[in-house]
C-alpha cells in the first residue's frame, strides 16, 4: 500500500511540474501581445496628431482597428493564460484609456500639428503596453 501511494504522489508531482512548465512557456504570448498593443497605440496617436484631418483619424483608426482585431484573434488562439491575466489586461486598458484621453484631448484643442507634443504623447500612450510586456516577461 505504501509503494502504491508514493508512486501516485510521484506521478502527481511530475504532472504538476509538467503543467507548470506548459503554462510558463505558453504564457509568453502575452508579452508579445502587450508590446504590439503599446506600439499600435503609439502609432495611432502619431497618425492622429501629425497627419492632416481627416486622414490622421482615418489612418490612426485603421491601424488601431487592425491591431485590435489581430490581437484579439491571436489571444483567442492561445492554449493557456496565466492566473490573473484578466486583471492585468483590465489595468493595462484602463491606464491606456486615461493616458490616451490625456494626450488626445489637449492635443486636438491646443497642439494640432505640434510634432513635439505628439511624439511625446505617443510614447506616453505606448507605456502601459510596453511596461506591461516588460513586467510579464519578468514573471
Amino acid at each position: 500500500m505504501g509503494e502504491y501511494a508514493s508512486s501516485d504522489a510521484a506521478a502527481a508531482l511530475a504532472r504538476a511540474q509538467a503543467l507548470g512548465s506548459t503554462v510558463r512557456e505558453g504564457g509568453k504570448w502575452y508579452v508579445r501581445y502587450q508590446v504590439i498593443y503599446g506600439l499600435a497605440a503609439g502609432l495611432m496617436v502619431l497618425s492622429i496628431g501629425l497627419l492632416k484631418h481627416p486622414y490622421g483619424v482615418a489612418v490612426g483608426g485603421g491601424i488601431w482597428c487592425a491591431a485590435i482585431a489581430g490581437l484579439s484573434v491571436y489571444a483567442v488562439r492561445q492554449p493557456v493564460a496565466r492566473l490573473g491575466l484578466g486583471r492585468r489586461q483590465t489595468v493595462m486598458i484602463v491606464l491606456w484609456g486615461l493616458l490616451h484621453n490625456a494626450v488626445l484631448t489637449p492635443g486636438m484643442i491646443w497642439f494640432r500639428g505640434v510634432a513635439a507634443w505628439w511624439m511625446v504623447g505617443a510614447a506616453v500612450v505606448a507605456l502601459p503596453g510596453l511596461i506591461g510586456g516588460y513586467l510579464e516577461a519578468r514573471r
